[in-house]
């Protein structure tokens, strides 16, 4: 692999109150995940991130969870299959409403939270997802956690799978991330975080909470932008990154 993605949520703020800094994420990242309203954003927050977005060359992707501003979209919810395709379906054509006003579109999905970790395992919200993006656009890439259940479902129905690593979180032996509210669910210090997004984006692999060597074949990597001090450890993230691979958006 030559190149590789360098990713962030956005446009996760509600309303009057903020979360991260937007602009200045988008000045470093290649590829973002911009909220659609049902976890984290709000249409004016959501037009602003695809318009600066859009200006910077940073390619926009639905990320889209559950219904629920409280939480955060980091409960788990019980859907019926059809009811979460829907949701999806509507965010992602409520995202795409403002990438077109930017002069843009909606390049790719990404789940998030308790979406994200719940289709990983489980083949009845990862067909929803696989379901949404089937009746959306079929040619519309799926980001997601190498080897998960939405990543096999995802192949078989014949989308374009990209593998994700999160660089600021902690992995399991098996693979999944660490729950937040597990100890090494995060990862601190800017140097680790640096090594570890090298280390996957080049050997396709990181290291688990114990210590075990973990298969993680990426072609993006995330970084939060919830996260404290997002912009200088996205900044030092690229920049070991641009050390060994050209970044840049991967659709």
């Amino acid at each position: 692999m030559t190149s590789i993605d360098l990713n962030a949520d956005l446009g996760e703020g509600f309303g009057a109150w903020t979360l991260g800094d937007d602009d200045a994420l988008l000045s470093v990242v290649t590829s973002a995940n911009v909220a659609c309203g049902f976890h984290a954003g709000d249409p004016s927050t959501m037009r602003r991130v695809c318009r600066t977005a859009a200006e910077n060359g940073v390619a926009v992707g639905a990320q889209v969870g559950y219904r629920d501003l409280a939480g955060f979209g980091r409960r788990r919810i019980e859907y019926a299959r059809d009811e979460l395709r829907d949701d999806i379906l509507y965010q992602v054509g409520a995202l795409e409403a403002f990438c077109r006003a930017a002069g843009d579109r909606v390049r790719y999905l990404k789940p998030h939270g308790a979406l994200y970790n719940t289709a990983a395992v489980d083949p009845v919200q990862a067909g929803a997802v696989v379901d949404a993006v089937l009746a959306w656009d079929p040619a519309m890439p799926v980001l997601c956690q190498p080897g998960s259940v939405l990543a096999v479902a995802a192949a078989e129905a014949g989308l374009t799978v990209v593998g994700e690593g999160f660089a600021d979180r902690g992995y399991s032996a098996d693979g999944r991330l660490v729950p937040r509210s597990a100890a090494g669910a995060l990862v601190h210090a800017p140097g680790d975080v640096v090594e570890r997004a090298v280390r996957m984006a080049v050997r396709g692999e990181v290291v688990a909470v114990d210590g075990t060597v973990v298969p993680c074949p990426v072609r993006s990597i995330c970084v939060h932008g919830d996260t404290p001090g997002a912009v200088e450890l996205a900044r030092a993230v690229r920049a070991g990154l641009a050390g060994q691979l050209h970044v840049k958006p991967f659709v």
